[in-house]
């Protein structure tokens, strides 16, 4: 059960918006007010592994600016820790880890090992603390042979997990990443994702992470908030959105002729003799597509597999564009 003391994250009924204001004669200018966030509330509690999601203008970086103390609510409340981020935001950030993707923290003309001294002394880390944590994070992030090395000479895969070690350093008990594999190849991802699930089961950090890759969200956390036009669209874990979007699965066929296009199935792409159908598995058991494909002559191979999590998503979001429109 849930108490008080284990919520961490807390956005009660959030709205965020921008004033705008752009010339449209010599004499005249049109004022706009831009809504990056209405109506927002959910809880985050100690342990969580959150993915925050959304297309481009969303709403998510503004929420993590909110969280991070950056930005501040016209409406709503926000609360780290049971306290204002705005208002004790030196007491929230020692206890708060922050990473956006596309900045750094590093010194660039420093060595790596430069810009992790500099934050013991801004940050006043006991020398103990620092020492126990800088060990751990060389171990789990590998960064050993990057540690007298350049910022500047530091692969894109390289900077992330330095500056992913540095957000670490003074062992917050919450981190916020946005966008965190940015840009990595499948190697450092891969070794980003893994470390994010060990700080999360072993270290007990609790993480909310953005990323517009699905497949990495899905295979990270617990719970996926998806936000849309500023609503909070969907909260819940991975299991509750395919049966809200429906089970969606392929299955790729390869005959001896162009076969038809079985009943409860429809037709992705078909080239030659190969085919991929689509069908809710929640409708059509696997008995019974099987029993369907039983009629199509001259199968020679067959592959099954659940549609990708992206595509899902991106449906998603085009059925609550075009309902947002409607209303509108």
């Amino acid at each position: 059960m849930k108490t008080n003391h284990d919520c961490i994250v807390t956005l009660a009924h959030v709205t965020k918006y921008f004033d705008q204001s752009r010339p449209v004669s010599l004499w005249k200018r049109e004022h706009t007010r831009i809504y990056a966030l209405k109506d927002v509330s959910f809880t985050l509690h100690r342990g969580e592994f959150a993915a925050y999601a959304g297309p481009n203008g969303a709403g998510k970086s503004t929420t993590f600016k909110l969280l991070a103390g950056l930005l501040r609510a016209q409406q709503g409340q926000v609360e780290l820790f049971g306290a204002d981020p705005c208002v004790k935001r030196i007491e929230v950030m020692r206890r708060t880890g922050v990473l956006f993707g596309n900045r750094s923290e590093l010194w660039w003309d420093h060595p790596v090992r430069a810009s992790f001294e500099w934050k013991k002394a801004v940050w006043e880390i006991p020398d103990d603390v620092y020492l126990a944590q800088v060990r751990k994070l060389k171990e789990l992030l590998d960064l050993e042979p990057l540690w007298n090395t350049f910022s500047r000479e530091l692969s894109l895969g390289q900077r992330m997990r330095a500056d992913l070690a540095l957000t670490l350093l003074h062992a917050p008990e919450l981190v916020l990443l946005d966008e965190p594999t940015l840009g990595l190849d499948v190697l450092a991802k891969r070794r980003m994702i893994d470390f994010l699930k060990r700080a999360n089961q072993e270290l007990g950090v609790t993480l909310m992470v953005t990323s517009h890759d699905m497949d990495d969200l899905a295979e990270m956390a617990n719970r996926l908030l998806l936000i849309n036009r500023g609503h909070l669209a969907f909260d819940g874990n991975y299991e509750a959105l395919m049966h809200m979007t429906g089970d969606h699965r392929l299955v790729r066929l390869m005959t001896s002729a162009e076969p038809p296009v079985p009943e409860g199935l429809s037709l992705v792409e078909r080239s030659g003799s190969r085919c991929t159908y689509r069908y809710d598995g929640s409708k059509i058991h696997t008995p019974q597509l099987f029993t369907l494909l039983a009629g199509i002559p001259g199968i020679r191979d067959i592959q099954l597999e659940p549609e990708n999590i992206e595509t899902v998503i991106a449906d998603l979001y085009r059925k609550w564009s075009s309902e947002g429109e409607a209303a509108e």
